[in-house]
């Protein structure tokens, strides 16, 4: 596969081939707008962490962002296609309340994700940084590149529901991972520089068709916490989630890429989160957090949850990708090698 240029003009994703019945329908409705999607109640049997249903949701958020190439942009808030979306969130969001702790304080959630684990067999930054081939962090890039591509933007949806301490904290991080007014400083950008140093295609939304259901649902969180004013509270957990856990995790992928030989920019994007989301994640515990409870008390456990549901699918996808690799198989769906 050749590696793309510098040219990063803008171009329109496309829509990627179905994965079952839900996903069909809505590739079909969307492509043909005159056929409806799937009705509502077919999301009620489907697996909420399943290929198909992570798929159609993931297709159906996308339209908030930037969209699929022959696909209208007004088919964004299509009301056809509303009711199967609340459907499938509602079964995503049924099955993570039931599989993810409840009744945990802020302070609790936090307090474990503060204290790095000396138990190292599942964690994937850690067999990256000691035992990962280069072909192993290509394919953690393909799979990452869906969230970082757009990195910053599901959680810059919470700013206008925030106010005071929060919102000006949260304002003054996000404006770090847009690059401080400066786009060649952009966290997308750099991760767009770090795929060209792997020799990846940098296009927006290239690598979905190879990406899996296990790593679609956890970009799929920050999406559906970020959609609805209702889960404010579990954006925040979410945000704070990301932040704390980024710098130790940042600093083993940068020691990763350098032992590799990866490349400058493939090192320089984990480098630059080291320091910046340590600094990132006080501000983030202290005003973010702390200003959200000081206003709205009451969304404390929303804030646990968003934290926790985090933690609950980066362990499944962890656990995936270590499955695959210590086998020595790829972590990506079958089709053609976008590695290779």
């Amino acid at each position: 596969m050749t590696a793309t240029t510098t040219d990063r003009r803008r171009a329109d994703p496309v829509l990627p081939a179905p994965r079952g019945p839900l996903s069909a329908g809505v590739l079909a409705a969307l492509t043909a707008p005159r056929r409806l999607p799937p009705d509502a109640s077919e999301a009620m049997s489907a697996d909420p962490y399943g290929e198909d249903l992570q798929l159609a949701l993931y297709v159906l958020y996308e339209l908030h962002y930037r969209g699929f190439a022959g696909v209208e942009d007004d088919r964004e808030w299509d009301p056809a296609l509303q009711p199967l979306r609340r459907a499938l969130e509602d079964r995503f969001l049924g099955a993570l309340r039931a599989d993810v702790p409840s009744g945990r304080g802020a302070d609790e959630a936090f307090g474990d994700l503060l204290v790095e684990s000396t138990d190292h067999r599942d964690s994937v930054a850690y067999h990256l940084e000691h035992d990962g081939e280069l072909w192993q962090l290509r394919e953690y890039a393909v799979l990452r590149s869906l969230y970082h591509l757009k990195e910053g933007d599901p959680h810059t949806w919470v700013i206008p529901r925030l106010t005071g301490r929060a919102k000006a904290a949260m304002v003054a991080v996000q404006y770090d991972e847009y690059g401080a007014g400066h786009a060649e400083n952009l966290h997308a950008r750099l991760f767009a520089d770090l795929m060209e140093d792997l020799g990846l295609d940098t296009e927006y939304g290239r690598y979905l068709g190879v990406v899996p259901g296990v790593a679609l649902a956890t970009v799929n969180l920050m999406t559906l916490f970020g959609l609805r004013r209702s889960l404010r509270g579990s954006l925040v957990g979410h945000f704070a989630s990301v932040e704390v856990t980024s710098s130790p995790g940042s600093r083993r992928l940068a020691r990763a890429m350098r032992r590799t030989g990866a490349g400058p920019a493939a090192e320089r994007f984990y480098t630059e989160h080291v320091e910046a989301d340590a600094v990132h994640e006080q501000v983030v515990r202290r005003e973010v957090i702390g200003g959200l409870l000081a206003d709205e008390p009451q969304l404390e456990a929303d804030v646990a949850f968003g934290a926790d549901a985090t933690g609950f699918l980066e362990d499944r996808l962890g656990a995936h990708l270590l499955r695959a690799w210590r086998a020595g198989r790829s972590a990506l769906r079958a089709g053609p090698d976008p590695t290779g």
